[in-house]
């Protein structure tokens, strides 16, 4: 047969734009491309600025990806000027980083990928009572019932007969890649709504520490600005603190009961997409959660597993590890920049530099990072398997639920490498999910502990000495492993790269022309209608895409879309 030529442009139920080309022959992808459609230029915006200011930047890099870029950007200064934060500081912000990594993953999985499995039209065929019964066999859920069915099935039926479908228009409903019974779908249906509401709940957390979200506004290099006073009505009391206890119990039901479940029926009646979409098997991921202010002891650990071999795993073991920092560079052999060089984050320039869509040129405005001068996969599956060769018995024990609920659905056993896959990043998406809620119960008792121990410390002020100083930091970002890195000179920035999750996923061959992990594992995925490729959607949803953090701004025309006064 003929190889026939595919592009989804744009790449929807994502944040940011993304173009994938696809070579099919014999229904199934034999190439492919990715490439971010924006140009990001924050890094230029930043240069020459205050090194406290950069986190207020950086954080509007993204709409959904506000609160890690924050983080991060804290930490690099920190980084580069050696501090130490109190720990109240590091707990508030731990407490966020476990709240805002619920949020998204919710997100991810009901409003972003499910309807790339759910066949929402197929719900209205469905026997609400044989749903509940459905739904019963999974959890204890107490809406798992037939009357809140009926009354879901009788919503979207009402949106049908509208002939507006609303939140729910332009699904591939029908496609011959859907199998999940009525009764499935409708359950799976009346989740996506409910995690509307427990998606907020987590949200409202974030919003409670961080003064506001999205952009959170409480940070500052050298720790928090939450000023601690349990009998002040101004300050972080008791009453905001009990009242983050009560949104932290709301959710925890939803995320135990429903979530995971639901990720777990879902890959067992999908079985047969488990060989798909392994790509790049190097995994790439960041030790998180520090107990101590330094930054050397952490509740999760990350580090770097080649070939997919957790025997071979080596952890990041600090915020200043140097096996990471001399690992990272990044390529614009394939992307829209000015150059054809391979460098460390330090020494890169952002210039940009457009010449059309070339398969064999440049073709993205997103550059391909590297580890180690490989390729490497970032994201809740890294982490997740690295999590698991450190001996992190949390991680193991949801994997194990997690397995064993997909082995009863199939009646077969389910090895570890199943995870290397399209729906092995769902099942560690709601793995890590699990251990985030533990991560966010533990900070918050710690918290609690070390204000009742008389400590309400949050901030040490920073000192820049003159000449020049480098730093980077990182975070386990819900996306993946996230990194800023800052050239410091006499107290202004004189360079600032980022390099994002989906930098890492999205990007473009790199030097030595080997394709990024998006563009990987989507080889041999089948195409059952070229015309409705809803498996190029399920795979790529699976990495959560993120473009905007990828990518920035840019028009073909050479037109202002946005100017900055940037001396304002």
């Amino acid at each position: 047969m003929t190889i026939n030529r595919i592009t989804v442009d744009p790449v929807t139920r994502i944040e940011g734009h993304l173009r994938v080309d696809c070579d099919i022959k014999d229904g199934k992808v034999v190439n492919a491309w990715s490439s971010g459609q924006m140009w990001r230029g924050i890094e230029t915006i930043l240069t020459g600025r205050d090194p406290r200011d950069a986190w207020l930047y950086t954080q509007r890099i993204c709409g959904v990806c506000t609160t890690v870029h924050a983080i991060v950007s804290v930490r690099a200064v920190e980084n580069a000027l050696d501090m130490e934060i109190p720990l109240n500081a590091q707990l508030i912000r731990n407490i966020i980083m476990a709240a805002h990594g619920i949020h998204d993953h919710l997100v991810h999985f009901y409003h972003l990928s499910a309807l790339d499995w759910v066949d929402v039209v197929s719900a209205l065929s469905a026997d609400p009572k044989k749903a509940e019964q459905l739904a019963q066999s999974l959890s204890n859920w107490p809406h798992n019932n037939a009357v809140h069915f009926a009354q879901v099935q009788a919503k979207v039926k009402k949106f049908v007969e509208s002939g507006q479908l609303g939140i729910f228009a332009h699904g591939y409903w029908g496609h011959p890649a859907m199998k999940l019974p009525p009764e499935a779908n409708l359950m799976a249906v009346a989740h996506y709504l409910e995690a509307l509401e427990y998606q907020r709940k987590a949200n409202q957390i974030t919003a409670i520490l961080g003064a506001k979200t999205p952009h959170i506004q409480n940070l500052a290099v050298g720790g928090v600005a939450n000023p601690i006073n349990p009998d002040e009505q101004s300050a972080l009391n008791m009453e905001r603190l009990a009242y983050v206890k009560t949104l932290m119990d709301e959710i925890q039901g939803f995320i135990r009961e429903v979530y995971l479940p639901d990720v777990t029926a879902i890959a067992a009646i999908y079985a047969d997409w488990l060989p798909y979409g392994q790509g790049v098997t190097n995994y790439l991921s960041a030790p998180d959660f520090p107990k101590d202010g330094k930054g050397t002891d952490f509740a999760m650990p990350g580090g770097y597993i080649p070939n997919g071999d957790i025997a071979q795993f080596r952890p990041i073991t600090h915020f200043g590890d140097p096996f990471f920092e001399q690992n990272v560079k990044e390529s614009i052999k394939h992307a829209w920049y000015d150059g054809d060089w391979t460098r460390s984050p330090y020494q890169e320039d952002t210039i940009p530099k457009y010449t059309d869509f070339d398969e064999n040129g440049a073709y993205s405005w997103v550059k391909a990072p590297t580890f180690a001068d490989k390729p490497a996969q970032v994201g809740p599956l890294a982490n997740v398997l690295a999590m698991v060769a450190a001996g992190d018995e949390r991680t193991r024990k949801y994997l194990k639920v997690a397995m064993d609920r997909i082995g009863a659905i199939t009646r077969s056993r389910v090895p570890l490498s199943v995870l290397h896959s399209t729906l092995g990043r769902h099942a560690a998406r709601c793995v890590r999910t699990q251990v985030l809620y533990d991560m966010l119960e533990d900070n918050y008792h710690a918290l609690l502990a070390n204000i009742a121990s008389g400590d309400m410390t949050t901030f040490n002020p920073p000192t820049f000495p003159k000449g020049e100083q480098m730093g980077f930091g990182f975070h386990e970002a819900p996306r993946g492993i996230l990194s800023h890195w800052v050239v410091i000179e006499n107290g202004t920035i004189k360079n600032y790269q980022a390099v994002v999750p989906s930098t890492w996923n999205a990007g473009p061959r790199n030097q030595n022309d080997e394709k990024g992990p998006y563009e990987a594992s989507l080889m041999h995925n089948p195409i059952l209608d070229e015309q409705r490729p809803l498996e190029v959607l399920r795979t790529i949803h699976s990495f959560d895409p993120c473009l905007a953090c990828a990518i920035h701004l840019h028009d073909n025309q050479g037109r202002d879309i946005v100017r900055v006064n940037t001396n304002l």
